[in-house]
C-alpha cells in the first residue's frame, strides 16, 4: 500500500484591493487550489474573497473562516486573547483535513501575507508539518503611496511602519525619531493617532488614505478627516525629506538660510545635561530649558528621553558623530532657532559640551552665545550606591574603546 502525500499549503497575497494588482502567480494558484480559505469579520463578507472573485474556478472547495470576534466582547475565558487563539487552533485543524488528503490549500490574504496579515497565524500552525509556499502581494502601504503620489523615502531615509494600536505617547516618540512613517491599523485607533501626529510635530503634510486602490478610495490630509468615519482599511503617510538631493541624517533639518559675515538674529546654544537615568534625575533648569526650545540635538538614546510635544523638532544621530552634531546644532542657533544639544549625565564629563566648543571654534559661529546646564553625572550616581569613594581628590577615567584603542586605556590606568 502506497503511502499517502500530503497537500501543498499555500499563502497568497492578493494585493490591497485591485483586482488587477494579483500577481500571476497568485492568479494561477487560486486557479489550481483544490481548497480556497479566507478570513471575514462576524458578518460573514470576506475581502479577500471578493478580489479574487473573477479567478476562483468552478466546483472548489471554499472554506470560510469566520472571526468568533472582532471589536466586540467575548464570554470566552481566556478573554479576547484567548477566544482568537482558539479560533486558529481550529481553522488550521480545517485546513489540515483537506492536506492530509492530498488536495492543494490556498488562503487568500488582502495585501501581502506576512505582512500584518492573519494568515501567519496559519502560518505558524501548519508550516512545520506540510510543504508550504508563501506568494507575496503589493501592500496597502505601496498601494497608498502610489494612490497619494507620495514618494516616502530618499536615499538615507528610513521608513517606518507603525500600528495605530500604539500609545499615543509612544507613537509621537517613534514619529519624531524616523523620516517617512506609514500608520495602520486606523478605526477607531484614529483619533489617539492624531494627537501622535500633533504631539511629534508631524501633522502638517500627513496624507490620509482609505481604502487604497479600491472603489471607494479617498485621500485627504490628515487634518481634515472626519475621526467617525474611519474604516480600518486606511494608512496615514508622512513622507520623509521631500528634497530631491536629500541630506545625511545628521544633516536633514539644517536651515537654508543664507549664511552672512555678521549673524544679528543668533541665538543662545544650550548644552544640556540630561542626568543618568529617567527623569527624576532630570534637574529644574534642564527641564525647563527643554521646554523652551524647538529643536533637541544629540544622540539617539539620548533625544529618546526627552518628551515629544507640539513643535519640537527631535534630530537624532549615531554615537561617533559629535563634532557633525555640534557644528548642526550650532547652524540652527547661527539661523536664529532656539536649540539644545543633549548628552546623558552631566554634558561636560565625557559629552557634547566639550564637542560643541570644539565645532565653534569655528569663526563662522563666533556670535552664537554657548551656555552648559550642568545635570548629574554617572559618577556621581554610581558614587553614591558605592558609599562615598569621591569624598576626596579622585580621577575619572572612561573606559570605552569606541573612540580610543583599548591598549592607550590600559597604559593609562596604569
Amino acid at each position: 500500500m502506497s503511502e499517502m502525500v500530503s497537500g501543498r499549503f499555500y499563502g497568497v497575497g492578493l494585493g490591497p484591493g485591485d483586482p488587477e494588482l494579483i500577481t500571476r502567480k497568485a492568479a494561477r494558484l487560486i486557479a489550481e487550489a483544490d481548497v480556497l480559505a479566507y478570513y471575514s469579520g462576524t458578518h460573514g463578507r470576506s475581502i479577500a474573497r471578493s478580489i479574487a472573485a473573477d479567478l476562483i474556478p468552478d466546483g472548489v472547495i471554499e472554506e470560510l473562516l469566520v472571526y468568533p470576534v472582532t471589536t466586540g466582547t467575548t464570554d470566552h475565558p481566556g478573554g479576547y486573547d484567548g477566544a482568537i487563539a482558539d479560533f486558529y487552533d481550529e481553522s488550521a485543524a480545517r485546513l489540515a483535513v483537506h492536506l492530509d488528503a492530498g488536495r492543494t490549500v490556498v488562503v487568500l490574504c488582502e495585501g501581502d501575507p506576512l505582512f500584518y496579515g492573519s494568515y501567519m497565524y496559519l502560518h505558524d500552525r501548519l508550516a512545520p508539518r506540510y510543504p508550504t509556499e508563501v506568494v507575496p502581494g503589493v501592500t496597502s502601504v505601496s498601494a497608498a503611496s502610489a494612490a497619494a503620489a507620495e514618494p516616502m523615502v530618499r536615499r538615507t531615509d528610513v521608513l517606518t511602519i507603525l500600528p495605530g494600536t500604539l500609545p499615543a505617547p509612544e507613537l509621537a516618540r517613534r514619529l519624531a525619531d524616523t523620516d517617512g512613517a506609514a500608520i495602520m491599523k486606523l478605526g477607531r485607533t484614529f483619533p489617539s493617532v492624531r494627537e501622535a501626529l500633533a504631539q511629534s510635530g508631524r501633522l502638517d503634510g500627513a496624507v490620509y488614505v482609505e481604502r487604497a486602490s479600491m472603489d471607494r478610495q479617498r485621500i485627504l490630509p490628515v487634518a481634515e478627516v472626519d475621526a467617525d468615519a474611519v474604516p480600518y482599511f486606511s494608512v496615514v503617510l508622512t513622507a520623509g525629506d521631500r528634497s530631491p538631493t536629500n541630506r545625511s541624517v545628521a544633516d536633514r533639518s539644517r536651515p537654508s538660510v543664507a549664511v552672512e559675515a555678521t549673524h544679528p538674529d543668533a541665538n543662545e546654544l544650550l548644552v544640556v545635561g540630561l542626568g543618568p537615568a529617567d527623569e527624576k534625575w532630570l534637574t529644574p533648569e534642564a527641564a525647563d530649558a527643554l521646554a523652551q526650545v524647538d529643536h533637541v540635538v544629540g544622540y539617539g538614546p539620548y533625544v529618546d528621553r526627552v518628551p515629544v510635544r507640539p513643535g519640537l523638532h527631535r534630530h537624532s544621530s549615531g554615537n561617533t558623530v559629535e563634532v557633525d552634531r555640534a557644528r548642526f546644532a550650532l547652524d540652527l542657533a547661527l539661523a536664529g532657532e532656539k536649540v539644545a544639544v543633549v548628552s546623558g549625565g552631566d554634558a561636560g564629563v565625557f559629552g557634547m559640551a566639550s564637542a560643541v566648543f570644539e565645532a565653534a571654534q569655528d569663526e563662522t559661529y563666533a556670535s552664537v552665545p554657548i551656555r552648559v546646564l550642568p545635570g548629574v553625572s554617572a559618577v556621581q550616581a554610581v558614587a553614591a550606591r558605592a558609599g562615598a569613594p569621591i569624598g576626596g581628590d579622585f580621577a575619572v577615567m572612561s573606559l570605552s574603546d569606541r573612540l580610543k584603542p583599548w591598549d592607550v586605556i590600559e597604559k593609562r590606568l596604569a
